[in-house]
């Protein structure tokens, strides 16, 4: 193989190893944080509808104090709760004001899903790319499966 193209291996090499597959991982991480949120919403939608079914006035429960120590805590009315909406900042919401907050995050975060998702098949497509470029550069023959590389 003369020098040429072995720089340009080289640099395809590098700009997979390099640019693109820590791109696909770190939108990867991001999409899964997005996850996280979305399943903590909706699990907070399935409890305060739980709420509202039962007419549960008050409760008692555990909460997390920090480092996984949980104290025991009397809730006399439950008509009211505090919901985290972003920067640590917490909201005081009625059940049904809750419960639109709740459907509004989650259609933000199900778009979030959404473009990440679109970001990562980008992210992939150009990696397949770019090996079909040092699949040609080496002249490689075609591969003739119907699936591409694993990434």
């Amino acid at each position: 193989m003369d020098r040429f193209r072995q720089e340009k291996l080289q640099r395809y090499e590098e700009f997979i190893d390099k640019r693109l597959k820590p791109d696909l991982v770190h939108a990867i991480a991001e999409r899964d944080k997005v996850f996280e949120q979305q399943k903590t919403f909706s699990d907070l939608r399935k409890n305060i509808e739980n709420l509202e079914k039962n007419s549960v006035t008050s409760l008692r429960t555990l909460v997390n104090l920090g480092s996984e120590v949980y104290m025991q805590a009397d809730v006399p009315d439950t008509q009211r709760i505090f919901v985290d909406i972003g920067l640590g900042f917490h909201v005081e919401f009625t059940w049904s004001e809750a419960l639109n907050f709740i459907s509004q995050r989650e259609e933000r975060l199900a778009r979030q899903i959404e473009e990440y998702t679109r970001l990562i098949a980008s992210i992939k497509a150009q990696i397949k790319l770019v090996y079909e470029g040092i699949r040609e550069l080496l002249q490689l023959p075609a591969e003739r499966s119907v699936q591409g590389p694993v990434f």
